[in-house]
């Protein structure tokens, strides 16, 4: 800040500027309109330049002084920010907490849960990403995430976070009503399955070694970023493969997806957790807690989507 410029100046510049003259900012502020007037002198002398014109009745601001009110309240939204910052971590709430998302969870229960929280803390920002397979699990040891819903299978070895169940999620095998597989005879052999194109979801991990689910050795893939995008492939015929129940209830209903049969199971069920790093225990990461608990219940957050 240059010298000659305080939050206290601009905050009276600000309030000339809105009163239409210093005694209207006097009142405003609860000073008596001389220390208005002084601290304006004193501003414009620590900067050499004339801030109103005040030849009329009323404050108008001058180029200089427009310019400087236009940055000066900048200045004073970061300062206020600042202070309920530092105020709110005085108070146990953390300024951000990061929430890696599996693309198992649908998005919408996610954003519910976010809105119910900003009710309660609105001025705690929430980041939150979305990663596939074990890039849950690898945004959270590398530090990339604070909180992670919807892990799948057992997490890295190293420690550092705690780990609670979050629910099953049912995974069918489904194919395109115009796949080759699709008339096939059940149960389909993995032979049979082998001699056709699979798609899979890329793990998201930056750092382990990738995980794969429901491929077989030999079989040609084809990869996409999510399963909502794997979903839509297969739709479209390009592949089978397995996808979560929830996800594809509406395709199976209208026909658009068909489950079948194989010799593994017509469908298998994994396992999935949220999980948090231990010494993150900040008001925030407690209240998601609670929340994905079912509020001390041991309520199966996940079968209820």
């Amino acid at each position: 800040m240059k010298s000659g410029i305080s939050l206290d100046a601009l905050l009276v510049l600000d309030a000339i500027a809105r009163r239409g003259s210093f005694a209207a900012a006097a009142e405003e502020l609860h000073r008596v309109p001389s220390s208005v007037t002084y601290a304006i002198q004193k501003l414009e002398q620590g900067m050499a330049v004339t801030l109103f014109d005040r030849r009329g009745h009323r404050a108008h601001l001058t180029p200089a002084g427009e310019t400087l009110l236009r940055e000066g309240r900048d200045l004073l939204t970061m300062a206020d920010s600042t202070t309920r910052t530092v105020r709110r971590v005085a108070t146990g709430w953390e300024t951000e907490l990061r929430i890696a998302v599996s693309d198992l969870i649908p998005f919408g229960r996610v954003l519910a849960l976010c809105d119910a929280f900003h009710a309660v803390a609105p001025e705690t920002q929430l980041r939150l990403a979305t990663e596939v397979l074990g890039g849950t699990w690898d945004a959270l040891v590398s530090g990339r995430a604070d909180l992670v819903i919807g892990a799948p299978g057992d997490g890295p070895p190293g420690g550092g976070y705690a780990v609670h169940p979050l629910g099953e999620v049912e995974f069918v095998f489904v194919v395109a009503p115009g796949h080759p597989l699709a008339n096939a005879p059940e149960p389909l052999t993995n032979d049979l399955i082998r001699q056709h194109r699979a798609v899979a979801a890329a793990d998201s991990s930056r750092g382990p070694p990738p995980r794969t689910v429901g491929l077989l050795p030999g079989q040609p893939v084809l990869t996409l970023p999510d399963l909502s995008m794997k979903r839509e492939a297969q739709r479209r015929g390009m592949g089978v493969g397995y996808l979560p129940r929830h996800l594809i209830a509406s395709d199976l209903a209208a026909g658009d997806l068909i489950a079948k049969a194989t010799e593994d199971g017509a469908s298998t069920r994994h396992a999935l957790y949220y999980a948090w790093r231990t010494r993150h225990q900040g008001k925030a990461m407690v209240w998601f807690r609670q929340q994905l608990w079912g509020e001390g219940q041991g309520v199966d957050w996940f079968s209820s989507f």
